[in-house]
Order: C-alpha cells, then structure tokens, then sequence
C-alpha cells in the first residue's frame, strides 16, 4: 500500500480529517504541487487504498477543528 505523501491512502485520510467528501484521488507526487490523478485515471487498487485511508481516519474519528 503507497503511504506516502500525496498517494492515495494519504489522500483518503487527508479528506475525512478535513471534512471533505469521499472523492478518491492523488497525486503523482507532491500533493499540491503535482499532477493531480482523479478517480476516473485510478484503477481499483488505487481505489481501495484512499477508502482505507478515509477509513482509517474515521475509524479513529480525527477531524480538525475549525
């Protein structure tokens, strides 16, 4: 699984904390300051690992407080 920043299980945790929806994406590198990868382009597998970054951050409930 690709943990790495701006991949798509940091993307997936990033959303929830942030109170974003579930909208599966990534980047190619950076987050931000890279190509953006939307859920269209991602194959399953990429798929799978934002729902288990959105997962495991609603999992532990960490939400940023505005």
């Amino acid at each position: 699984m690709d943990k790495r920043h701006g991949g798509p299980f940091d993307r997936g945790g990033a959303d929830y904390y942030y109170g974003r929806p579930f909208k599966p994406h990534y980047y190619a590198g950076d987050t931000y300051s890279s190509e953006r990868i939307e859920m269209f382009y991602m194959d399953d597998a990429e798929i799978e690992e934002y729902r288990a970054g959105y997962a495991e951050a609603e999992k532990f409930g960490d939400r940023k407080e505005w």
